[in-house]
């Protein structure tokens, strides 16, 4: 595993809650994230049907347009009364014409459940990829889940996405009903990076 030794690492998302969940995940190694907005890029045409295949497509277009490191993510909830939908197009079934509406994927997601007559539980799981990419082309790949289920009405005004909606296993809060700090603890997203970590600690050994 190639290490990481440096003091900044571009985090190539212009989500905002992603990003504040990465940058407080990596604080404690002494890393500044910089933001794929902070240096004026773009975000790519995300073009593959599977999480890690998206997630490198974000962290090389960033890697070699800045010649920094870059670590995306690309993460998305499956419904399994769904089939395993939204998935990786989680994202683009927020899209409306004026931005991103989660509220109405949200509701599309339940409706759409409710259409299909899906049994109770109606379980779930959030998944994440990370992909830490060099300028020199190499990458490495970390995966991450959390089971739940999803609920309605939606609850909670914290976390972003699909949060108000996502009941994890053993818990009687949605991830919008939590602390972040909890969230940040047991989430997806923070099961890719106890992989990743890795990386981090032997670069600061």
């Amino acid at each position: 595993m190639r290490t990481f030794a440096g003091r900044e690492l571009l985090v190539a998302t212009h989500n905002a809650g992603k990003m504040a969940e990465i940058s407080d995940l990596l604080a404690p190694f002494g890393i500044t994230c910089i933001g794929a907005k902070d240096k004026g890029l773009g975000e790519p045409e995300e073009t593959e049907t599977t999480f890690v295949g998206n997630a490198r497509i974000k962290a090389h277009a960033a890697a070699r347009v800045t010649d920094l490191p870059a670590l995306a993510d690309d993460s998305g909830i499956e419904v399994d009364g769904l089939g395993g939908a939204p998935g990786v197009y989680t994202a683009d079934w927020a899209e409306t014409p004026s931005g991103r509406d989660f509220v109405q994927a949200m509701t599309r997601t339940w409706e759409e459940l409710e259409r299909a007559g899906a049994p109770y539980p109606r379980t779930a799981r959030f998944r994440a990829t990370m992909v830490l990419a060099w300028p020199d082309g190499h990458d490495q790949v970390f995966e991450g889940k959390i089971d739940g289920r999803v609920v309605w009405p939606i609850r909670g005004k914290l976390g972003h996405g699909y949060d108000p909606m996502f009941q994890p296993d053993g818990y009687d809060q949605t991830f919008a009903e939590m602390e972040p700090e909890l969230k940040n603890r047991i989430s997806h997203r923070a099961d890719a990076f106890r992989k990743l970590v890795a990386c981090f600690e032997s670069g600061r050994g």
